[in-house]
């Protein structure tokens, strides 16, 4: 196994990092504070071609791979953006993928290319309040009118909802009840966003504050037959190729955050000097930050072992989910001690590190908690009882 990027990678890398360094910590400072989108870190990418790596050029995109939409982003949230960054970006970058493994030839041509350009936003409706990461109760319904479905539901937790006009959208279109498999009777749409049937509502919430989070309240949303992604009744496995790409991008930001969380703690360590010599020098300092170097570099290979995996073709369920515990760990322990590296000053928001460690936090949570990813490698990888 080579374990090194090849030169094309490593110049994508380059390039990456170059054009984040127009947009410093206090440009994401600002956004965060405002709870403002930064739509000219956005432009910036969607004008040099980036939102569209992983989809097909015959849909206007670069053809590469989820590995290579994980290095654009680990050089994302590794320039200071974080999570605030690599949220603005990675719904573009994988959200669609169901659409592009799954969708209709009709259905590629009409969003595909645009949403390559950067001009369409698509946010993701996947949780609902009473649900959470039990998919299978789901009660966002679809009920086939015609050629069409008027769908019902409240869906949490939409990231961009603000900005998109489309809803990457899970519903049921069979009653639990009447399905022989829990995963069976749901359809994924790619549904209009349409205000005059969808309400939003923002969350107020500790951290990434650049991109709204919100709650979606849909009444009898009318979608076109054409805008079904695959086959009617299989959306929950369409929808596994938005999840776990999606897992093994946001372990790549993870790394990404905790790396230049230790920078900052490195460096302040080595400039800040108390009696008479630079905190550096104590063990207590080097040990914490250099244990967390290590387990960020364990977490780097596993989540590009798992991009490997998925764009070879290989089932990467398990390295995916493992990426994500791993590097939700590593990286909120790597900004918690450079937090307390910086002491008084890591709690100050000029210095920045607390922003990194209230957007790591969230990372043990969310898109699936760590209690989850432990309780799928006990059932699917080391064949224990299901506990839940």
């Amino acid at each position: 196994m080579n374990f090194e990027w090849n030169e094309d990678q490593l110049l994508l890398k380059k390039e990456v990092s170059r054009l984040c360094s127009k947009f410093d910590d206090n440009y994401w400072l600002e956004c965060d504070k405002a709870h403002r989108f930064p739509w000219e870190f956005y432009n910036a990418f969607a004008e040099a071609g980036w939102l569209g790596v992983a989809i097909p050029e015959k849909y206007g995109g670069a053809g590469l791979g989820i590995t290579e939409a994980a290095i654009i982003l680990h050089a994302v949230a590794e320039s200071g953006a974080g999570m605030n960054g690599g949220t603005t970006l990675h719904l573009s970058m994988f959200g669609l993928n169901p659409v592009v493994k799954h969708g209709s030839e009709e259905m590629k041509q009409k969003y595909l290319p645009s949403a390559a350009r950067g001009e369409l936003h698509v946010s993701f409706g996947v949780t609902e309040p009473d649900a959470g990461t039990d998919t299978t109760s789901i009660t966002t319904f679809a009920r086939k009118d015609g050629d069409r479905y008027i769908i019902n539901g409240q869906k949490v937790w939409n990231s961009k909802g603000k900005e998109a006009s489309k809803v990457l959208l899970l519903a049921r279109t069979t009653p639990l009840s009447d399905c022989k498999k829990k995963t069976d009777g749901m359809t994924l749409f790619l549904a209009d966003l349409d205000e005059k049937y969808c309400t939003l509502r923002e969350i107020d919430k500790l951290g990434r504050n650049a991109v709204d989070s919100n709650e979606l309240f849909i009444e009898d949303l009318p979608v076109d037959e054409s805008d079904v992604v695959g086959e009617v009744g299989k959306g929950f496995y369409h929808l596994l190729d938005g999840l776990n790409p999606e897992r093994i991008l946001l372990s790549a930001e993870f790394c990404g955050l905790g790396r230049v969380a230790l920078k900052k703690a490195i460096n302040y360590a080595n400039e800040r000097v108390v009696f008479n010599r630079p905190i550096s020098k104590n063990q207590s300092i080097q040990h914490p930050l250099a244990e967390s170097h290590a387990k960020l570099e364990a977490a780097e290979l596993l989540w590009q072992r798992a991009a490997n995996k998925y764009d070879n073709g290989l089932p990467t369920g398990p390295d995916a989910n493992m990426a994500k515990y791993l590097a939700a760990e590593a990286v909120f322990e790597a900004c918690d001690r450079a937090l307390q590296t910086l002491g008084g000053f890591g709690y100050a928001k000029e210095f920045h590190i607390e922003r990194y460690w209230r957007e790591a936090r969230l990372l043990k949570i969310a898109p699936v908690s760590q209690q989850m990813v432990l309780n799928y490698l006990s059932e699917h990888v080391l064949g224990m009882p299901k506990s839940y």
